[in-house]
């Protein structure tokens, strides 16, 4: 019997310790989602679209701080901070995409410059859209 009550108080000590770590685990996301934030990976455009018009009409310039969304309205700034590095940037939506079903942006060169390397190709980001 002594030994029947070790093995459910074991188990029972297990048991709370689990679900601390899942409370602290749901604490901890609450906390990252309360801030504005949301991931997700980002790419840049290729050369061949300098100079081209955008969905919003507007000239893609590699210089320029703009991005493609798929449904974000033209003119909706987005802060967008590198997970790995902690360096951001502020875009502006201009243009319609990526076709990547794992992105939500495409950056310009210039923009992604700004938080990672070109040679990189893909990065995790965090970002926020601003008011």
């Amino acid at each position: 019997m002594k030994t029947l009550l070790k093995i459910i108080g074991t188990t029972f000590k297990i048991y709370i310790f689990l679900l601390a770590l899942f409370v602290i685990s749901c604490g901890s996301r609450n906390s990252s989602n309360s801030s504005g934030y949301r991931t997700t990976n980002v790419s840049y455009y290729a050369n061949k679209f300098n100079g081209n018009r955008t969905a919003s009409g507007e000239t893609y310039r590699h210089s320029k701080m703009t991005g493609a969304h798929k449904s974000l309205s033209f003119g909706t700034r987005v802060e967008i901070i590198n997970i790995e590095n902690d360096k951001s940037v502020i875009i502006t939506v201009n243009d319609r995409g990526p076709l990547k079903p794992s992105r939500e942006f495409d950056l310009s060169q210039g923009a992604f410059k700004k938080i990672g390397k070109l040679n990189d190709g893909i990065i995790k980001v965090k970002y926020k859209i601003l008011k």
